[in-house]
């Protein structure tokens, strides 16, 4: 199911994106074709990898992007000329995209999303495409490490009253296509058809009499669903005993108490306390929920301390992408009019690669992502024996004979879909697919191994040689 959170129009954008419109209008080139590569420089939370998300929103989006009166007539007020707005009012998208699976496992610098379309349209959609798949693919990135963290244990969305706004909304679909297993998020639940699970807050236990009677009353209205939150006043000495208690009256009338849920202290010692007076009162199908500004750093912590943790609850930290305030992800011109194009930079890493590209996935015996390629179109990967470090060239990689796959495909073309969009379940589904396929050393916390990206040797002289007739124009 695909939904838009709000609906949006063409103004969903940054006022230099429709100045350069206005000026690309003005000079005639309205109908010249350009294509833009989007990628991000940098794997966010010093990982080793980027879980791609937010294309069936973005594409969604995409759909309503156009400019209605109401529209017209706020952007006459801000100074754009009348022949300008009026091939705004009948302004559509009718480019063509290609992109990586949502739910891929892709490195910094490559293309993962290329748009093909005239210069306006492409220009037009940069800031809404930024905008969407940044935050997603940044917050399902979070979640992947909560669940590599978690060792197959659950975990659910929490977060919606410390996202950013409506984000929260966006915030808890790529929470699930990175691993969560629910969201308490009800709103995102109904537009995405996303698992929905929620329990008690301490104010539900404040407002009985005592901590029992509000035990007793929500394990009746919920005899089915019932997590007991633990620790309003004691942990130990009050929470934990007023819940074996209740679990005892269920079992009498045929029914089991699903969990306790500790949501502060010292959640390593007061989980194997509990987990000791639950089984002595031979409780043993209880399970404990923990949660309290978890991340994926304290849940690998709990979990090498051996916490009898059967569950997490993750907020702030999972839908705000914390550390990280942003993903690093760009949009830049390859090709303009049919001619290969390119940003030069003092800072050779921030060179972009010029044409018209293929993203290729290479393989080794084993079955293994072994590197990911960057091709010209044109090219036959069969014929690519080397890929070249795009910025030391001296060091290359043999690709010869690997079994290979193309990860960029036709997703929308002349305003349709192209293919069906999937779930987020499905693009859970399909993440967990290709992680079995990376490497562990990719994988882990601590100073992951480098996953190399390199270029072909078609890539790597197009880009040499723009470079040297760059600087043969300003040095002659």
């Amino acid at each position: 199911m695909t939904a838009q959170l709000v609906r949006i129009n063409g103004l969903y954008t940054d006022f230099y994106e429709l100045s350069m419109a206005q000026g690309y209008f003005y000079a005639g080139k309205q109908q010249e074709r350009a294509v833009f590569d989007y990628f991000f420089r940098t794997n966010p939370f010093q990982g080793g990898f980027l879980v791609f998300a937010g294309l069936a929103d973005f594409l969604a989006q995409l759909q309503t992007f156009t400019f209605d009166a109401e529209a017209i007539a706020y952007l006459g007020k801000l100074g754009m000329k009348p022949e300008f707005l009026q091939y705004l009012s009948n302004f559509h998208f009718n480019g063509r995209i290609l992109a990586v699976r949502e739910g891929e496992l892709v490195f910094p610098n490559e293309p993962i999303v290329r748009i093909e379309a005239n210069l306006i349209e492409a220009q037009l959609i940069e800031t809404l495409l930024l905008n969407i798949l940044n935050f997603q693919s940044l917050i399902a990135t979070k979640a992947f490490r909560v669940k590599l963290a978690a060792n197959g244990k659950s975990f659910s969305d929490f977060g919606l009253r410390r996202s950013h706004g409506l984000g929260g909304l966006q915030a808890s679909r790529a929470a699930i296509i990175g691993g969560a297993s629910s969201t308490s998020n009800v709103q995102a639940g109904f537009l995405y058809d996303l698992p929905v699970s929620g329990t008690m807050a301490h104010s539900w236990v404040q407002s009985f009499e005592s901590e029992l009677t509000a035990f007793r009353s929500y394990a009746k209205i919920n005899p089915k669903s019932s997590i007991l939150l633990v620790d309003t006043y004691d942990t130990l000495r009050s929470g934990v005993p007023n819940a074996i208690l209740v679990a005892k009256e269920m079992a009498l009338l045929g029914e089991k108490l699903v969990g306790i849920r500790l949501d502060s202290g010292d959640l390593a010692y007061l989980s194997k306390k509990a987990r000791k007076m639950l089984d002595k009162e031979g409780l043993n199908e209880v399970r404990i929920f923990v949660s309290n500004q978890l991340n994926e750093h304290v849940i690998k912590s709990l979990e090498d301390q051996g916490a009898p943790i059967d569950g997490f609850g993750i907020g702030t930290e999972l839908v705000t992408g914390k550390p990280d305030a942003s993903l690093d992800g760009v949009y830049k011109l390859c090709e303009s009019d049919g001619k290969p194009s390119m940003k030069i930079s003092e800072n050779i890493e921030k060179n972009t690669l010029p044409g018209k590209k293929m993203l290729w996935r290479f393989f080794d015996e084993e079955g293994n992502i072994y590197r990911d390629g960057i091709l010209l179109e044109k090219e036959d990967p069969s014929d690519c024996i080397w890929l070249y470090h795009p910025t030391q060239p001296d060091k290359r990689s043999e690709v010869c004979g690997l079994r290979k796959e193309q990860l960029l495909q036709p997703v929308y073309d002349k305003g349709a879909l192209l293919v069906p969009m999937p779930s987020a379940m499905e693009c859970h589904q399909y993440l967990n697919w290709r992680a079995n396929q990376l490497p562990e050393e990719h994988k882990r916390f601590i100073m992951p191994h480098l996953f190399k990206v390199g270029i072909s040797a078609a890539v790597l002289e197009m880009r040499n040689n723009l470079v040297a007739k760059y600087k043969r124009s300003y040095e002659s």
